[in-house]
Formats: structure tokens, sequence, C-alpha cells
């Protein structure tokens, strides 16, 4: 491995974490602290920038050693703000991936929706850039003249601390931050005119694109910003190599389950192409996902420890535990949380159980979609609901390959350090084998079976 160190920021939704990464791959230091609190107000999600880079600029402190310099941030998708460009102050709030007022846009834009997708690899949803951004220069025409004149500049997160750090140098993004805007041509690592032209958003506002490693951007604190890139990459550096002959499952807040493709690959009918980085030789690397939404919403009312194995498969009912819609390859609204029977009369941890069993099989589901198009090796998994046994063995007696447990802790921060530090995708990471329990397997599997002949009901 590189003797090189190198220092990683995650620009969380909740909380900002910073990191040094030492000689043996291990980080050091790690710091974190709360992020401004997001005001929600209907469907809207906004918290102070100013703030946020003041917590940012904290945490980096925190983690400056005069022996590294190579720093490396990830970010949240999709949460953007417009600034002045002589003052650097925020002109507007930091508005969160979270916020839904680009549903506007969503609704007018749908009869372009296929257009849509095929350039930019992702469904029409409100949770991007662009939807966003639309809305609020229909809403404020000032604020189209403003950024047509250089005043005022435009930006995903990392966008506007960049400009802050190099005192207004660089107005720019990276590819996999630039994939999130449902602006850029996939195919391209270019903005797209035919998108900025559906959505009604000059191309010349937007900042530069940029390959997320070998950046060598120069910032304060004799720090060089050598690799910037999205959240959920990060965490997939440093979680499987480039390969794609492995795959990661990620539980948390929601779900995805995500695999390496190379460019000439086709991906599956309905399934996500992302974009997770272009590395220092200008290779760009692609994947495909599927998407579980909302899972932890559905699950939240309920005790999962109380739910153990021999509970699975117990029931003849099946469900959906997505409140928010199917996500990926369905991306059906009208399909989300639901049981196939009455629920009433049961006990809360079978009804968590039954629900516990969706995510499980919703998960083998698209793991066999991947298989199909070509044998998977490996599968990990991460992500909070990942601790659950229950999940783990699930997903371990239906996947169609070994399934392993990463134990390593804050893997954002690992993949940003390790990429900014030149050290090979997964090469670092930490992991269990998961032991199916056997006698639960021909009973789990037959429903799933069953589930998928449901679900499928339910599609049609």
């Amino acid at each position: 491995m590189s003797n090189t160190f190198s220092i990683a920021l995650d620009l969380g939704t909740t909380a900002v974490k910073g990191a040094r990464l030492d000689a043996q791959g291990k980080l050091q230091a790690i710091v974190s602290r709360p992020a401004p609190t997001i005001l929600v107000s209907g469907t809207t999600y906004e918290s102070d920038a100013l703030a946020y880079a003041a917590v940012v600029d904290t945490v980096l402190a925190s983690c400056i050693d005069p022996n590294m310099y190579k720093l490396g941030i990830c970010s949240q998708r999709s949460s953007f703000l417009l600034w002045d460009a002589n003052t650097g102050v925020p002109v507007t709030p930091l508005i969160s991936w979270q916020d839904g007022r680009g549903a506007a846009s969503c609704a007018e834009l749908m009869p372009q929706q296929d257009k849509i997708r095929a350039l930019s690899g992702l469904p029409l949803t409100p949770y991007y850039f662009a939807p966003k951004l639309r809305v609020l220069l229909h809403q404020h025409a000032d604020y189209r003249d403003a950024l047509l004149q250089g005043r005022w500049k435009v930006g995903t997160l990392e966008s506007f601390l960049i400009w802050r750090w190099t005192k207004g140098r660089h107005h720019v993004t990276d590819v996999s931050m630039a994939a999130r805007t449902q602006l850029m041509k996939i195919d391209t690592l270019n903005w797209s005119e035919v998108l900025c032209n559906l959505f009604d958003i000059p191309s010349c506002i937007l900042p530069k694109i940029l390959p997320s490693a070998g950046l060598d951007i120069r910032l304060g604190h004799q720090l060089t910003l050598s690799a910037s890139l999205a959240d959920q990459s990060a965490a997939l550096i440093a979680s499987v190599p480039t390969d794609n002959s492995e795959a990661l499952v990620n539980l948390g807040t929601g779900g995805f389950v995500v695999r390496y493709s190379s460019v000439a690959s086709l991906t599956p009918e309905g399934y996500l192409r992302t974009l997770v980085y272009q590395d220092k030789d200008a290779i760009c690397h692609l994947a495909k996902e599927g998407t579980l939404n909302s899972i932890a919403a559905a699950l939240a009312p309920y005790d999962l420890e109380q739910c153990d194995l021999e509970g699975l498969a117990r029931l003849d009912i099946f469900s959906l535990a997505e409140p928010s819609g199917l996500g990926a390859p369905y991306f059906r609204k009208d399909i989300g949380q639901g049981f196939s029977a009455d629920v009433s009369a049961l006990q809360e941890e079978e009804v968590a159980t039954v629900l516990l069993e969706a995510v499980i099989f919703r998960v083998a589901r698209i793991l066999e979609d991947f298989h199909q198009e070509k044998p998977l090796k490996r599968v990990y998994l991460s992500g909070g609901l990942a601790n659950l046994k229950l999940l783990q063995q699930g997903i371990a007696l239906c996947a169609p390959c070994p399934v392993y447990r990463l134990i390593q802790s804050e893997t954002s921060l690992l993949g940003a350090a390790m990429l900014a530090a030149d050290i090979a995708p997964g090469s670092l990471r930490d992991a269990d084998l998961i032991l199916p329990e056997q006698r639960h397997q021909a009973r789990l599997q037959h429903k799933y079976h069953a589930w998928n002949a449901w679900l499928d009901g339910l599609l049609a």
C-alpha cells in the first residue's frame, strides 16, 4: 500500500465527519459534529448553509496534521444552494436532497421522462437538483438574471465549499455529483444541452465538471483537494473492487443493491445506471443499482430486536415495506407498504417479521437479476439495519452466492480517504462471512418463491 496519508470529510445530512487515514489503512481521530437542523415546512427542507460551512471548517481543523496534505471529501447528493459570487454569502438556504418542491417540475415533464432517463440514467423524481432548481428559476426571474450575469453562483454543497476554500477560484463539481443533478449526459460526462433545455436551466451557470480523483486543487492550511465524490460512491469504493464480481447491499434509511458494470454492459431493465466515479486516469466506473424506498420508516414503529429466526416464514402473509412506493427496477408509486391479508390480530413482532421478510425478498430478487446477467461471487452487507441477525440470515439463505457482513465503520469516510490516497477500491475492507442456518432454508425459500408470484401479480 502507498505510504501517502490523507484526510477525509463526509458532508452528511445529519452530521459532518472527519478523519485521518494512517499508513496501516485505518481511520484515526474520527470527529463527528451535528449538521445544522433542517427546517421542514410541508415539502420544503432547508438549513443554514453558512452554519453548515462553519461546522465543516471546525471538523476539518480538528483533523489537520502537518504530515498529511491530501484531502478527500464525499457529499450528500443533490443538496444545493445559490450564493453571491463577490462575497460568497448564500442567497438561498441549503436546499436538501429531501426537499420535494421539484414535484411540480416532474409533473410537467412527465411526457419527457423516457428521454430524461435515457440521457441521465435516472428516473424523473423531485429528489434531484434539476427539478428543484427549475422551480426556483421559474418562481424568481431575478435569480436567473443574477446567475446569467455571473453575480450569483449555483452548485451542490461541495461546490459551494470548494468555492469558499479557494476564494472563488474554482466553481467545480465532480462527475459523480454532476450525475445526480439529472443534467449531465451519463455517456459523455458533459452537461447535456437537451436536458438543460428540458429543465429550462442554462448550462452556462453550472459548475465545471471534473474527475473525482487526481484533482490537485490547492486549499488553505497547506491542503490539496485530491478527491471529491458522492457519499454513496465513496461507500462503494470502501466496500468492493471494481471488477464487477461482487455486489454491495446497503440497508439504512432506504436501501440499495449495487454492482459495478462495464460501459458496454447492458443494465437489466428498470435498474438505475449509476456513475460511481472517474479515477485519476480518467477511467469512468459505472454501476447498476436497485433501490428500496424508505424501509426504515416502515420498520420504525417496531422493536426489531424482538424478531427472531424462528418467526421467519411462519405466517402465510406477504408484504412490501416501502411506504413511498417501490423503487428500482419498478418505480411504482401506486404500490408501497402493504400486506396480502389483515394483520390487525397479529403481535407486533409478527408484523415486523413479515415486513423484514419483504426487505429480504426484495434484496434477493435484485441479486438474482444481477446474478443471471453475470454470476456474482460474493455479496457484502452494510448499513445500520444490516446489524439485524434476522436480515443477515434471511439474505444469506436467499442470495445466489456467499454473503458477508462489513464490520468496518464509516465507509463513506474511508472511501473518500482511499480515493484521495490512490488506494485500490475494496482493498481495506473488513468483513465476516455469514453462515446460513440451514434449518430455516427450505421454509424461507418456499415463501420467497410464493412472495415472488404475489409481487408479480401486483405488478401486473
